[in-house]
């Protein structure tokens, strides 16, 4: 399914979010108000700041817990906004302890604040949930819904809407002029389209959903003149099932519909990559001033281990496939490159004694915070191969080389699901290769914090020689 830049569905969640954020952020700061008024007669400085930080931290810290979200209960609603709102003071309070201004506020004022803003919140969660399911229930229905169409795509389509409740799905409409009412696997087909008309008026359709091969491109035109003259919102769902889509996304250009097929997150989210590349190169910074002893004691151990260099620099392709020297620290004996690059084996001769540990703890990998540095590589992101192995798989596996639409990265979601180490088969590097595109299409900065928070607990995998 392709996503929509701008997606009508998507603003109203955003609008029922920033709704009820509105309306429990204003009431916990209007309960600080009151209380501090109360006590001091007027409303000191650093209750202000205090007012100010409460409204642009809350927005993270909610985001984060997914807080507001339409589909909870009341419980885990609750229990979301609980979280958010516990986030939310502990970056506070590690604010004031940071800018060491702890001592200008009144513990025990924060500390009842902190019940009363949260019970206040609660008591406000209750209607304007109710209020919010109640509007999501009257779009829904108003959402009455067919598919015209009974081919693999149609099905999908079927499922995915019936699993997220999005429409009431009345059943399918065949493709065909003539066709008798069946049952298409769980869904009905109610008819072909001849009685198209008959059941839109009959049933109340709002919306139908043209779901046909690309093959029958002028019946899809010939539909949707049909139903023009109808008070119905005609979705063309296009059949792009045999194709390898790439972060897919519907835009405009000059009013002018276009279907992006396949796009770098880089060219379509400058604003959040930025934010990344900020991101990696303050933790790349940070990283080798802590782990600067690790490093100095690798580089000596590297050195005294066997002859040759202490980093070894190997070619590998990076961003659109631009080929970059990826740093590492050396761990095999110096020996003739072999025609073909051979991935490291369980027991490779090759390999000395540390740099065996080294790649087992995947110290060697270290040296990489600095191509990070350079804007070469990123923490997160698809690992980079040898370039005789992309040479060698990029006409083995589809879309092999659409991994490198975005910078290599020293970790993967390919590492921390298992999918390290030899690749001794191309079904195995076929699997790496799905992850690493799977990462594409889901990027985002939540992803690389939490692929970053796994890391460390797969540094010890059996599959790392």
């Amino acid at each position: 399914m392709i996503a929509e830049r701008t997606n009508p569905a998507v603003n109203r969640r955003g609008l029922t979010f920033w709704g009820q954020w509105l309306c429990g952020i204003t009431l916990a700061n209007l309960v600080l108000y009151v209380m501090v008024d109360q006590r001091y007669d007027q409303i000191p400085t650093e209750y202000r700041v205090l007012m100010i930080l409460t409204v642009l931290g809350s927005v993270p810290a909610y985001t984060l817990w997914r807080v507001y979200h339409k589909r909870d209960s009341y419980r885990s609603g609750l229990g979301r906004l609980a979280a958010g709102w516990f986030t939310l003071l502990s970056g506070l309070m590690f604010i004031a302890f940071v800018s060491g201004s702890t001592e200008m506020f009144s513990r025990e004022l924060v500390l009842l604040w902190g019940v009363l803003g949260l019970a206040v919140q609660s008591l406000s969660f209750i209607p304007l949930r109710y209020l919010a399911s109640l509007h999501s229930r009257k779009l829904r229905n108003e959402r009455t819904s067919v598919i015209i169409g009974t081919c693999p795509l149609a099905l999908t389509l079927a499922e995915r809407l019936s699993v997220s409740n999005r429409v009431p799905l009345i059943g399918l409409i065949a493709p065909e002029a003539e066709a008798e009412p069946h049952q298409e696997g769980q869904f009905p087909v109610l008819s072909g389209l001849s009685e198209l008309r008959n059941i839109i008026d009959r049933n109340g359709v709002r919306r139908v959903y043209i779901a046909l091969n690309l093959d029958k491109i002028a019946q899809i035109e010939s539909l949707y003149i049909d139903l023009l003259d109808m008070s119905v919102d005609v979705v063309w769902v296009p059949d792009f099932g045999s194709m390898m889509l790439l972060n897919q996304s519907i835009s405009q250009i000059e009013q002018l519909p276009a279907i992006y097929l396949n796009e770098s997150p880089l060219s379509s989210h400058p604003a959040a990559v930025f934010s990344k590349e900020l991101l990696d190169r303050s933790l790349a910074l940070m990283a080798i001033v802590l782990l600067s002893p690790v490093l100095i004691a690798a580089a000596i151990a590297v050195k005294l281990s066997s002859p040759g260099p202490v980093f070894f620099l190997q070619p590998r392709h990076g961003w659109n496939g631009e080929v970059i020297k990826v740093w590492k620290f050396r761990s095999m004996f110096v020996h003739q490159d072999d025609k073909v690059v051979r991935q490291a084996s369980r027991d490779d001769p090759r390999v000395t004694r540390v740099g065996a540990f080294l790649r087992r703890t995947s110290i060697d990998e270290l040296p990489q915070l600095f191509n990070v540095l350079r804007g070469e590589m990123a923490l997160v992101g698809p690992r980079p191969h040898a370039v005789t192995h992309n040479q060698y798989y990029s006409d083995k596996i589809m879309a092999y080389m659409a991994r490198h639409r975005i910078k290599p990265g020293i970790t993967g979601l390919a590492q921390v699901t298992g999918h390290r180490g030899e690749t001794e088969t191309v079904e195995k590097m076929q699997q790496r290769v799905e992850k690493d595109l799977a990462y594409i299409n889901h990027w985002s900065l939540w992803l690389d914090i939490k692929i970053l928070i796994k890391t460390p607990f797969t540094l010890f995998s059996r599959n790392i020689y």
